[in-house]
């Protein structure tokens, strides 16, 4: 294809606008100025070096059995057979679909359909679980509905002030930090990242009480008389109860527990108290924890107090992470839903959905196991005995992962779809080379709830097929006729989200590309889309937003003699997820070409480490590895560690939020040593 193409990035939930094109035989990225997230031509290192992941030398291009390149037929007869036995043998629910948070809608789509409707199975779960299922949850019992960010990004450039819990788009999503320029910033992290260098206020608290500082600046929001009183008569209920919980939140205490000084809580309240425009955000470091739900909930609870919600130019919103978190959860790929946003144990839901799939409503499986607890029960006589992995690494990505990996080892079957041999593909029965971003089209929602179109610019290689042709020569071979084109797959999407929260059904393919995306619901084609949902109401039965009373709990683990350092995870500006792509491409390579730990100086002085030396961190689940970097931009009773490479999530806590089924990613205890 030598046109230049209109598409969007492979990477995060961002989705700048990118145009490919040719230059001889070189494949050109150039920014788009029509999309509003990358409006200003911006696009990150990421980005802008996204064409090499077309031509990397290391992409599969043959089915691999047991490590052997075989024909297309052979592997989908194989797998199809082994499933069919698997099933036959131990009942449909031994066998589990992970999916990711990066595929596209028609992917999620016909993923969840696949184990509903060929498998029977309840055990589907998928990556974006680790993302954004926290703030999902809190946003359900808060406004009745999840959209990360209720509100176009553009929005967010009028703002006076910003509070931002726990997220640090200058490395995650660099284009989108562009529009916080005109606000006083106020960010919450344990460390000083480099968005906290761009705020106003930089709070820095203990890992893992995040929820206690909440609960501090809410206190100080009714002390000084700086609630809403108006907004909350009006258009929320249940806040008597939530003042009252506050009570034994007063500032001084907060401030023992966070290390937060008071003056900088007040500063913050009082800021955005003043402001006409202000917006709460939270991010992974807020929601990443075992008491997640809560913590975003506590956080929401501080926007409606100031009465954000629901008014143009001021809301609460979540920085989805991964390309397609917003739309990979709403159409079927979550344990407990079906598409559009609808709960599976809800009879008018599934009585819908299983009449677009022309099946009886009774057949469909009930609520399955989270993405970890679905991980965790692998190869165990009460758990599946065969995984098909989608768009997902969990032997790098989930928490506790060399777990996960013995785990994944104990299955019967193992199969695999992926551009390149991942960590988790290599420890496959089955291997399917499938095609990537810029060779197939498909349609992602980002942050903000827009749907958009990305549209294959380039040709696969020989040898690959798509995700939706896996799925469907599959599904063919179980007895089960499914669509493997994507716009067919579309609009059956549409019809099957048709009336749910998420209503996608009256977006088009046309619509997205005439309009630049298309904000969901949109449930007719003359529908305009709804970029701001809540401005009349919120999507509760009254109409209300709700209060919801939180307490502060200790993280699942506490730091002792034997783990005397607090561990805490994030992402590097030029790697992505578990790396499989990004740790690729030679340039992102060499700007992060190997894992670290981030040690204060007095830390580092203590346990005589020095700048580049080896150093070996131990949790109670097991050991990683990295270089020592040396830094007063974090606390001296913490390390961190990115998570791009095997070894930080080797660490991680499993401990799940009881709501969401979040783990707890962001904080456990740690071992520090010198790796002699």
């Amino acid at each position: 294809m030598n046109a230049p193409v209109k598409t969007h990035c492979p990477y995060c939930a961002l989705q700048c606008g990118m145009t490919i094109g040719r230059q001889g035989t070189e494949i050109t990225i150039t920014p788009r100025t029509d999309i509003p997230a990358n409006a200003a031509g911006a696009l990150c290192q990421k980005g802008w070096t996204a064409a090499e992941l077309l031509t990397n030398g290391e992409r599969l291009t043959s089915p691999l059995l047991h490590g052997e390149p075989v024909s297309w037929e052979v592997a989908l007869d194989y797998v199809a057979a082994r499933l069919s036995g698997i099933t036959a043998e131990h009942g449909p629910d031994a066998v589990a679909v992970f999916g990711g948070g990066g595929l596209t809608n028609e992917k999620a789509y016909l993923l969840g359909k696949f184990a509903r409707v060929a498998l029977r199975t309840s055990q589907i779960d998928y990556n974006g679980r680790f993302c954004m299922s926290s703030a999902a949850a809190a946003s359900i019992r808060a406004f009745g509905m999840d959209r990360g960010m209720p509100f176009p990004i553009t929005d967010l450039a009028g703002a006076d002030v910003i509070l931002l819990a726990g997220g640090n788009p200058a490395e995650t999503m660099p284009p989108f930090v562009r529009h916080l320029d005109g606000a006083r910033l106020i960010v919450i992290d344990p460390r000083r990242t480099p968005t906290a260098k761009l705020a106003w206020l930089h709070l820095q608290p203990t890992p893992g009480t995040d929820l206690a500082l909440a609960l501090g600046l809410l206190h100080l929001v009714i002390a000084e008389e700086l609630v809403d009183e108006a907004y909350i008569e009006e258009r929320t209920s249940g806040f008597d109860a939530v003042r009252t919980s506050l009570a034994a939140w007063w500032p001084e205490r907060v401030e023992r527990i966070t290390g937060v000084p008071v003056p900088r809580m007040r500063e913050a309240v009082r800021a955005l108290a003043a402001a006409s425009s202000a917006y709460v955000l939270t991010g992974r470091g807020a929601e990443q924890h075992a008491k997640g739900t809560d913590t975003v909930t506590a956080f929401v609870n501080l926007a409606l107090a100031l009465g954000l919600p629901g008014r143009q130019g001021s809301g609460y919103g979540c920085l989805t992470g991964q390309g397609n978190g917003q739309g990979g959860r709403e159409h079927g790929q979550k344990a407990d839903q079906l598409p559009g946003y609808r709960k599976i144990d809800d009879p008018a839901a599934r009585e819908h959905v299983a009449a677009v799939w022309g099946v009886p409503p009774e057949d469909l499986p009930g609520p399955g196991r989270s993405a970890y607890e679905l991980l965790d029960a692998l190869g165990t006589p009460e758990g599946s005995r065969a995984m098909l992995v989608f768009g997902s690494n969990p032997v790098v990505s989930a928490p506790a992962s060399a777990h996960v990996a013995d785990r994944i080892r104990a299955l019967d079957l193992l199969v695999v779809c992926d551009v390149v041999m991942s960590e988790t593909a290599a420890l496959a029965d089955v291997v399917f080379p499938v095609t990537q971003w810029a060779e197939e089209t498909g349609t992602m929602t980002n942050l903000e709830g827009r749907v958009l179109l990305r549209r294959q610019a380039v040709e696969p290689p020989a040898g690959v097929r798509s995700d939706l042709e896996v799925i469907a020569g599959l599904a063919r071979r179980l007895g089960h006729d499914f669509a493997d084109e994507p716009g067919k797959v579309f609009e059956e999407l549409r019809r099957a989200s048709a009336g749910g929260a998420a209503d996608y059904s009256g977006i088009t393919y046309e619509r997205i590309a005439d309009e630049t995306g298309v904000f969901w619901p949109c449930p007719e084609p003359e529908h305009p889309g709804t970029p701001r949902p809540f401005l009349d109401s919120f999507a509760t039965p009254d109409g209300r937003a709700v209060f919801v009373p939180v307490e502060h709990r200790p993280p699942a683990e506490e730091i002792d003699e034997d783990y005397p350092v607090y561990l805490t995870t994030g992402r590097v500006l030029a790697q992505y997820q578990s790396g499989a792509q990004t740790r690729r491409i030679a340039s992102l390579t060499k700007a992060a070409p190997e894992p670290y730990v981030e040690l204060h100086p007095d830390l580092a002085e203590r346990l005589k480490i020095e700048a580049g030396d080896q150093v070996l961190v131990t949790s109670r689940r097991g050991e990683g590895r990295g270089v020592a970097r040396i830094s007063d931009a974090i606390r001296s009773d913490t390390v961190f560690m990115p998570f791009h490479w095997e070894g930080a999530n080797r660490l991680t806590n499993p401990a799940l939020d009881p709501v969401s089924r979040m783990p707890e990613f962001k904080v456990c205890a740690v071992r520090v040593e010198r790796d002699i």
